[in-house]
């Protein structure tokens, strides 16, 4: 609970709760309802097509051709596996899918 010193002496609380919402029955747990019209749960879900193709021209850079490589390769990746957001094992999959393989000893990245 919060001391009664954090809280000016001129400010008054006013609780604007008519009543508490949380003690009532799950109404889901009650009667079933008299519904009459048709029954959409029996069809299964379609998986919607929610990415967007990736357009390099509208970023303020240009890139190689090898980033444009890789990127349309996690575009095609995610949109296959319907993963918004691969992992990182995920990521170096596609990388290697690509061909890249460790050929000499870790250079340092330049920024």
């Amino acid at each position: 609970m919060v001391e009664a010193e954090s809280y000016p002496l001129d400010v008054a609380t006013v609780d604007r709760r008519v009543k508490e919402r949380r003690q009532t029955l799950d109404r889901r747990s009650g009667e079933p309802s008299n519904y009459q019209g048709e029954e959409r749960r029996k069809s299964t879900r379609r998986k919607v097509e929610r990415r967007r193709q990736i357009d390099p021209t509208t970023c303020e850079r240009d890139y190689t051709a090898d980033e444009i490589e890789f990127m349309n390769a996690m575009d095609e990746y995610k949109r296959r596996s319907g993963r918004q957001f691969p992992t990182w094992s995920e990521v170096l999959e596609v990388i290697r899918s690509l061909g890249y393989r460790k050929v000499a000893p870790p250079s340092e990245l330049k920024f």
